[in-house]
């Protein structure tokens, strides 16, 4: 099924794609229409365009391809499934994601993987192939999250995360390649180079990844990796200051 998307208002466009009976479904010319396959689970959706905010939001196990840039709240409480995005991701991408996968080739904007978690069989997984803005990992709970720096992509020039990465991180682990420096993280997390054991959690994914861009796995595991976790028993204290 082909949907030309050009002047369609979101409820509209989503209508097209939920009355269907076609698993298959291309969409040319979004620009803007919000919740696009959001909740969906049997679908395969390629995107011509831009599509809104909350693109696979609450998705069950459909596979979205975006050939362009993705919006804010990409993947919003994602359950499980498949987004590619082969442009740049917006803000929270991964929103209390707690399942499936998103890829994205370029860079993410703020907040990204803020409050994922992994329960039971549910595990969720964010590899961005650029660099990341700031509050990356916010209170990140669960699943793996992997930023690569490709194609000299830095947040500032020097570092592939923005500021306050991994505050409030309570659970799953978060792999930048190359070497990060330890001040430019809490002191709630740890920061160590990431052993041959870590990176055979993370080999099968970034595999996968290469293929769906066709970029070279070989080259991109010989590279240096800091892998970030929490350190239980450096939680900040809560404090209060009152009149």
């Amino acid at each position: 099924m082909i949907i030309d998307a050009k002047g369609l208002e979101s409820k509209a466009l989503n209508k097209l794609i939920y009355d269907s009976n076609d698993t298959n479904i291309n969409i040319k010319n979004a620009l803007g229409q919000r919740y696009i396959a959001s909740g969906s689970s049997d679908l395969n959706v390629n995107i011509y365009g831009i599509p809104g905010n909350a693109l696979g939001a609450y998705l069950n196990g459909s596979r979205i391809e975006v050939y362009g840039n993705s919006s804010d709240a990409l993947g919003d409480t994602m359950n499980d499934g498949l987004i590619v995005i082969h442009g740049n991701g917006g803000d929270t991408c991964g929103y209390s994601m707690r399942g499936g996968k998103i890829f994205v080739k370029g860079d993410v904007g703020y907040r990204c993987g803020i409050h994922m978690k992994a329960y039971m069989e549910k595990f969720p997984l964010i590899i961005v192939g650029g660099s990341a803005g700031n509050f990356l990992g916010e209170y990140q709970a669960g699943g793996i999250i992997v930023v690569l720096g490709l194609n000299g992509s830095t947040y500032d020039g020097k570092r592939l995360v923005g500021d306050f990465t991994a505050t409030g991180m309570y659970g799953g682990k978060l792999f930048i390649r190359g070497k990060a420096e330890r001040e430019d993280f809490p002191a709630s997390v740890d920061v160590n180079p990431a052993t041959s054991e870590d990176l055979a959690e993370i080999s099968e994914y970034l595999e996968e990844y290469t293929s769906v861009f066709r970029l070279n796995y070989k080259e991109i595991m010989k590279s240096e990796f800091t892998v970030i976790t929490p350190n239980h028993e450096k939680k900040p204290k809560a404090s209060y200051v009152g009149n």
